[in-house]
């Protein structure tokens, strides 16, 4: 993405659906930080089907959510999800790679705007795109969340974080 290197990162172990290590039956996303952007790239199994051969679109709302959640967080902003909207382009296929990004478009006080938009991997076509609306948690939340799942970002980086371990450390 744009010449930068995107730094991984593993939250301290969690049980979220979408990117929590111990939910056995989740969607475990690996996800990136690039600057205030989030993205993650994978196939989705397919356990996670609709109709025939094609994603459920709750999944794909799903993965649309967590990237644009953690678009904030890399902005040093927590938020918790008070509206999204998704629309759907395409038919997502079961087992063909897509990318995921989420992305801060305003901030009103404590409201945030986000974007997302769900990618073929490989030909770049669009097959989704999202808008959220966010509450930014109050600072005393925002320093618990920090600590609970170990992601500090760390001002003045082009690629934040860096990975970090179960016990909130960077490697």
């Amino acid at each position: 993405m744009g010449g930068t290197r995107a730094a991984s990162f593993l939250p301290a172990p969690h049980a979220c659906f979408a990117c929590g290590e111990l939910n056995e039956h989740g969607l475990h996303l690996d996800l990136r930080i690039d600057g205030e952007r989030c993205w993650t790239e994978l196939a989705i199994p397919a356990r996670f089907q609709g109709w025939e051969d094609v994603v459920h679109g709750g999944i794909l709302a799903t993965i649309l959510d967590e990237v644009m959640a953690w678009a904030l967080a890399s902005t040093d902003t927590w938020g918790f999800t008070a509206r999204m909207s998704v629309t759907y382009r395409r038919p997502v296929r079961v087992g063909r790679r897509i990318r995921a990004e989420g992305w801060l478009i305003s901030r009103r006080r404590r409201i945030l705007t986000t974007a997302g938009r769900v990618l073929d991997a490989e030909t770049g076509d669009e097959l989704a795109t999202a808008e959220g609306l966010y509450v930014a948690a109050p600072e005393d939340r925002r320093r618990e969340l920090q600590a609970r799942y170990g992601f500090v970002p760390r001002p003045g980086q082009s690629d934040l974080p860096g990975r970090v371990d179960g016990g909130g450390a960077a490697q």
